[in-house]
């Protein structure tokens, strides 16, 4: 099993991991919005916009949950940055803890969501929105250092912008369709998974994706384990000999 995994191209396996992040972003921003008041934890754009709205008045919006999640996510992003600010641009034992450390934090706010119940109170929800922004916050931090193009883990607007600016509509280049494709799929079906989950309970949706990014951890770590980068380049060395 860990030969086969050592064996995966660096490319494809960190491109697989970062769609799978984004897949639980999207569970996660699923929660948020229609379980915990209108809130996303890793689609700050969102927040932004439904700050200003409900700033000049906008019926029913919220405004502490937003503001207190962009805070939230910009600490995490500033944690993550700082973790990682002397990292080389791979997968390195930082990038590890952190992704450890946002699995952590969501199976605890799953705890926490199951114990207050289907109905949690404000002060709870608000608690728990932020916290999950900031576990975003720290975990497009360590997706940046991995550095796979196209794919942040939390947001997609640029990834199809690029998608329908070099497209056969527009300029023809057609570059890095497959992997952008695959980035806006991911993020679709985590929230349709969110919400699917959150029939059973908001806190299980919440489990589900700590349960991904703990895999995300494990697997990345085994993968570019000095280990795994010497079972990688024994392999193309011998495949340059033939």
């Amino acid at each position: 099993m860990l030969t086969r995994i050592h064996a995966i191209p660096t490319e494809r396996m960190h491109l697989s991991l970062m769609l799978a992040l984004t897949f639980t972003t999207g569970i996660n921003d699923a929660v948020g919005y229609l379980g915990l008041d209108k809130v996303f934890t890793g689609n700050m754009t969102g927040n932004v916009v439904i700050l200003g709205m409900a700033l000049a008045g906008g019926s029913g919006l919220p405004i502490l949950g937003p503001a207190m999640a962009l805070a939230g996510f910009m600490i995490g992003a500033a944690i993550g940055g700082r973790t990682l600010r002397h990292a080389e641009r791979r997968w390195t034992l930082g990038t590890t803890v952190l992704f450890a450390t946002v699995s952590a934090t969501m199976v605890a706010l799953a705890i926490t969501l199951f114990i207050s119940g289907d109905q949690p109170e404000h002060a709870v929800m608000i608690t728990v929105t932020t916290i999950a922004a900031t576990a975003m916050g720290i975990q497009a931090a360590a997706a940046r250092a991995v550095a796979v193009k196209d794919v942040t883990t939390v947001v997609v607007t640029s990834t199809i912008t690029g998608l329908a600016a070099d497209s056969f509509f527009g300029s023809g280049k057609g570059g890095g369709t497959g992997r952008r494709t695959a980035a806006v799929i991911s993020l679709i079906a985590g929230a349709a998974l969110g919400v699917v989950l959150m029939r059973v309970h908001m806190g299980t949706a919440l489990l589900v994706a700590g349960v991904v990014i703990a895999v995300v951890a494990v697997v990345g770590a085994v993968h570019d384990s000095p280990t795994g980068r010497r079972h990688r380049s024994a392999t193309h060395s011998a495949a340059n000999a033939d």
